[in-house]
């Protein structure tokens, strides 16, 4: 009976267990999972254990040593296509991912059982959808001083983009992720500074996202916008199309009326 009972019991298990084990591996065959691809697809620039590949030139590495970086860090690269590099420059544009979103995870998870670092955000730590409508507003409010004061000067006063030193560029925020934006400001990608927790919490964070958000969703009550770049295209602008038209119509009536005089004085 005793044996009877084992049978019957494992023969059960085995029937409505796997389905659910498979769909949800554990955090050690993730990570080993992630070692693979890591292996497969980072080793080379990131060396065998992820402590970087020094180059020939002393101060310099091919690619960064990962320990520590967490796995927010991974999880922006990777899933923004950032990761891996199309070829070696100064700014790593965002391109179609690589691995689906599994194997982020597993090299999410890879990475930080490296070191102790960010961990991925959850999406009550960036979205603003349980909040009051006029919780909405103040959040808006108050991203929009956070973003004036600490990212205007890159992402420009509208989070359009903008040209950066030594051939880099802060990439437009439009259309970006809530959970992207909210990784770069925690691990500070390429030129971009970090904003850890202790230096902008997780609600100021969300504060930001929200005030991006309301940005694509308020309308060009201006007309043409330009591109959003601020007072270099709008300058540039004014000087061609405002000046120039002003020249062009002067000049048209200057010789409209040398045209004139010269008919009167013919007569």
């Amino acid at each position: 009976m005793l044996l009877l009972g084992l049978v019957i019991s494992g023969s059960l298990y085995t029937v409505f267990s796997p389905a659910q084990a498979d769909s949800q591996p554990s955090e050690t065959e993730q990570v080993a999972k992630g070692k693979e691809l890591f292996l497969a697809s980072c080793s080379f620039c990131h060396g065998q254990n992820g402590e970087g590949v020094p180059t020939v030139r002393d101060g310099y590495q091919l690619g960064p040593s990962l320990v520590g970086v967490g796995a927010a860090a991974v999880d922006f690269q990777v899933g923004t296509g950032r990761m891996p590099m199309a070829q070696p420059g100064q700014q790593v544009q965002r391109k179609p991912p690589v691995f689906n979103d599994e194997e982020v995870a597993a090299l999410a998870a890879y990475v930080a059982s490296l070191g102790p670092g960010p961990a991925i955000p959850n999406e009550s730590d960036y979205s603003i959808d349980d909040l009051s409508e006029e919780e909405r507003q103040e959040a808006i409010s108050r991203g929009g001083q956070i973003f004036l004061t600490n990212c205007t000067a890159c992402h420009n006063f509208n989070g359009a983009g903008g040209a950066m030193p030594r051939g880099g560029y802060a990439p437009s925020l439009h259309g970006v992720e809530p959970k992207y934006i909210f990784e770069a400001m925690l691990t500070g990608p390429q030129q971009m500074p970090n904003f850890s927790n202790g230096n902008l919490s997780p609600d100021e964070k969300r504060d930001v996202i929200a005030y991006l958000g309301s940005l694509e969703e308020t309308p060009e009550y201006a007309g043409f916008t330009l591109g959003g770049l601020g007072p270099v295209s709008e300058g540039l602008f004014a000087w061609v199309v405002g000046i120039g038209g002003l020249v062009g119509a002067a000049v048209w009536i200057a010789s409209h009326t040398t045209r004139s005089k010269k008919s009167k004085v013919n007569a």
